[in-house]
């Protein structure tokens, strides 16, 4: 299956445990994958025939801006779906990255990834 990934989205936003998270946000890095067959866009090289990454990227971003999670797994939930959306993806990974982490010993970043294929049905 061929794929389509959007790498490294910057998204300032108000997710964490911590009550300063919440209040003040922060960035937040996030990665996508969708598998999707490609085949006929690169026949016919017309956007209609593929999935519009710029139209991904807008709602990705519009999603993790919107709610104020807890969770980054939640965050990538919320990504997943609209990554799943789209009838023509076969599956799809995202990763959401908290460079930012609030935590006791040095760290880069923590991320989280989770990726999910629709059921053949």
């Amino acid at each position: 299956m061929d794929r389509i990934e959007v790498v490294g989205l910057e998204v300032w936003a108000h997710h964490g445990v911590l009550l300063h998270e919440q209040a003040l946000g922060q960035r937040f890095v996030v990665d996508v994958a969708v598998e999707v067959d490609l085949s006929t866009a690169m026949v016919s090289d017309d956007l209609g025939d593929t999935l519009d990454y710029g139209v991904l990227a807008q709602e990705v971003h519009r999603v993790v801006t919107e709610a104020k999670d807890q969770l980054i797994e939640r965050v990538a939930a919320r990504v997943l779906d609209v990554c799943l959306s789209d009838e023509r993806v076969a599956a799809a990974e995202v990763t959401v990255h908290k460079p930012s982490v609030p935590l006791t010993v040095p760290a880069t970043e923590v991320r989280v990834t989770v990726r999910r294929e629709r059921d053949p049905a």
